[in-house]
């Protein structure tokens, strides 16, 4: 059987040919990525909800990763994003291919073409860096256009919820066309309002349902992230067994962390960070009902340079309260760290390049 994680490197085969100390094959793989996430962010949450667990504690393995670009110490996230989902450094700003314009297939490309299903789930728009580093091939984040030529040309994904549709309505009204339309034709079902959701549980399935990103937590996105987790969870595992498709691989982010970052909103990188907690816990309790399933959890950089100083310098004092403090509106470049849960959890370790983390899951 064909199979998409590190077993094809030969320790690991033999490992698996070895009788009863075969290694399980890692069939599905959910690849979570909090944009801006760094460790100061989930410590904020931990200590916000007084050190009770959370989806973070469930890890079975950590790593640390990192976040550097080809062309500065300071990735953004089109850079970050090209080197988890294909394996290759690249410059900032630029999606899909190195820094001389070689393009290079990320994950989920090379799943399809090996018979896996693959989705895609995010809170800003479709078109973001971090989602487009997995589908599309471009020299600047910004080309919208580039970005849905290759998603429309080019990839298969076959599961995207997200935001975007004025970027779409503005790419196909040049073409006479609608991007419903032109996105069923392609062999997508549809959704434009969240509720639609429980009307479908398998195919190939696009949700577009806010004109750039969905609204932050503070403006009520409620439960999206979770609920279409568990979705394009349900669809995709659908799919697999109808098809008999050899598994899937499935992209998740908590994207606008990040935004709340550079806004130094500490109430907004909390609730942010809570709510993409939430949808870690569904694709874990996911890995707990479906062996053969790994969870990797990481960030793409820091934003903010969050810190948490005691309040008081004497430490030989009892609790002396904390404060939060943001250092910068942008992004640092601090190493991340790599949670790990399910099938083959024990198998990523140490110190690596972001890259690496990539290379490790092809």
């Amino acid at each position: 059987m064909k199979k998409l994680f590190l077993l094809l490197s030969l320790p690991f085969m033999a490992m698996a040919m070895s009788g009863c100390n075969q290694e399980p094959e890692v069939k599905n793989i959910i690849y979570m990525i909090g944009d801006g996430m760094g460790l100061a962010q989930v410590s904020v949450m931990q200590i916000e909800q007084q050190y009770a667990p959370s989806a973070f504690e469930r890890a079975q393995n950590i790593a640390l990763q990192k976040t550097y670009s080809a062309n500065n110490r300071v990735t953004d996230s089109a850079a970050s994003g090209t080197a988890l989902a294909t394996g290759y450094k690249t410059g900032n700003g630029m999606l899909g291919q190195t820094m001389d314009g070689t393009r290079v297939e990320s994950i989920m490309a090379k799943a399809d073409k090996i018979g896996y299903e693959s989705g895609i789930v995010v809170t800003c728009y479709v078109t973001h860096a971090t989602p487009a580093a997995f589908y599309a091939h471009v020299e600047s984040r910004n080309d919208n256009n580039g970005i849905i030529d290759d998603f429309m040309k080019e990839n298969d994904v076959d599961v995207m919820f997200g935001g975007g549709t004025r970027m779409f309505n503005e790419y196909f009204a040049k073409q006479n066309t609608t991007w419903e339309a032109a996105l069923q034709e392609k062999g997508y079902t549809v959704l434009t309002d969240q509720a639609q959701m429980a009307s479908v549980n398998e195919g190939k399935v696009i949700g577009l349902f806010a004109e750039t990103n969905l609204p932050l937590m503070r403006q009520d996105r409620g439960d999206y992230l979770p609920n279409a987790t568990a979705k394009a969870l349900e669809i995709l595992t659908n799919n697999v067994e109808k098809n008999n498709k050899e598994g899937f691989v499935l992209m998740v982010e908590g994207s606008q962390i990040d935004g709340e970052g550079h806004s130094n909103n500490i109430g907004g990188v909390l609730n942010e960070t809570r709510d993409f907690a939430k949808a870690v816990a569904v694709a874990m309790d996911y890995a707990d009902a479906h062996p053969g399933t790994l969870v990797v959890v990481t960030g793409d950089h820091e934003t903010g340079g969050l810190s948490i100083p005691s309040n008081k310098t004497d430490f030989t004092l009892p609790e002396s309260g904390i404060s939060y403090g943001f250092s910068t509106t942008g992004h640092t470049g601090i190493m991340l760290p790599v949670y790990l849960y399910g099938t083959g959890a024990d198998r990523i370790n140490g110190i690596m390049e972001n890259t690496e983390l990539s290379q490790a899951l092809q």
